[in-house]
């Protein structure tokens, strides 16, 4: 198994139960593991009846366990400031103002969280030689999807960006010193060197999550998951992503033999039911099931999760460098 393996799937699936699980499993059979919660509706605090922040801290009770919890907001503010300090030095004191105005109107538009966000994981890759494994429980499947489109699209962009600003510095040396002066400017320009900085940081993303993340979707056995997680496998194909495998969660335990009552009826409808949705998944997909996760009675936690990730037929070794 790739080092880096990412959990997704539509808003309340269970990501959060099957990620944690499979950290869980990898924590227990030796390896470093690092769990990251990228999604707003925080649950890996609840899962580990533990309180996390954005700096990996040991998860109780468990050896080779870490676990952090990245805050949208947070990392869109922190993204904001960056920014602002970053332009902030390479533009006269007049314009400080505008560029502040004009940043902080770009952080309102659709695709700043993501790319807020997609910045802090990716940091978070980067930065991660102490750790075997690092499994992310990632937001819903359509930021998820724009996440990752972002590398493809921003390489090229930077590209072109890095063209203009040479031929802009080219012509203003034309014009203030000649073509026979040394072309000072072009070395120590600090836009140059944070659009290259910008983009050896998208193909680190981009390289990274191609050749050593995995991914996995979790689904749950209703026709609105099973069609979310078709559009979520053929984008992912589309960014040179295969998904490995699908998990399936919260399927209905069935009742007793000698269970008849009207609870009964409805369970063994609904399993049946959830049984043909099974079959559909098996037919309609190419990724195998890794799993089946029945609905527990309480919330998945201690001896629960445990359980559910032995459940989880997903290998933990390390590939090989």
């Amino acid at each position: 198994m790739r080092k880096f393996v990412f959990f997704g799937g539509k808003g309340g699936v269970g990501k959060t139960t099957v990620s944690s699980a499979y950290a869980l499993k990898c924590a227990r059979e030796g390896l470093a593991t690092l769990v990251v919660s990228t999604d707003p509706a925080h649950s890996t605090s609840d899962v580990f009846d533990q309180a996390f922040d954005d700096s990996p801290r040991p998860v109780e009770g468990e050896e080779n366990l870490y676990a952090m919890e990245v805050d949208p907001d947070d990392e869109v503010e922190r993204h904001l400031l960056e920014t602002k300090r970053a332009l902030g030095d390479q533009v006269s004191p007049a314009m400080v103002n505008e560029i502040d105005r004009q940043i902080e109107m770009a952080h309102q538009t659709p695709g700043a969280y993501e790319a807020a966000l997609f910045d802090r994981f990716v940091d978070v890759m980067r930065d991660s030689e102490e750790y075997d494994r690092v499994v992310f429980d990632t937001s819903p499947t359509g930021g998820t999807l724009r996440l990752l489109a972002l590398p493809d699209f921003l390489e090229g962009w930077i590209d072109r960006l890095v063209a203009k600003r040479r031929q802009s510095i080219r012509l203003f040396e034309r014009a203030a010193i000649g073509n026979n002066q040394p072309r000072r400017l072009m070395e120590g320009d600090p836009i140059l060197e944070r659009l290259r900085e910008r983009k050896d940081f998208f193909e680190f993303a981009g390289e990274a999550l191609r050749e050593e993340a995995a991914f996995f979707l979790v689904v749950n056995p209703d026709e609105l998951s099973i069609r979310e997680t078709r559009r979520a496998v053929d984008g992912l194909r589309e960014h040179g992503l295969d998904v490995q495998g699908l998990a399936v969660n919260k399927l209905t335990p069935e009742p007793d033999p000698d269970e008849n009552g009207r609870g009964a009826r409805f369970l063994r409808d609904r399993v049946e039911t959830e049984r043909e949705r099974l079959r559909q998944i098996r037919e309609k997909f190419d990724e195998p099931l890794v799993a089946a996760v029945e609905t527990r009675v309480s919330e998945v936690k201690g001896g629960l999760l445990a359980d559910v990730a032995a459940e989880l037929e997903i290998e933990t070794t390390v590939e090989a460098a």
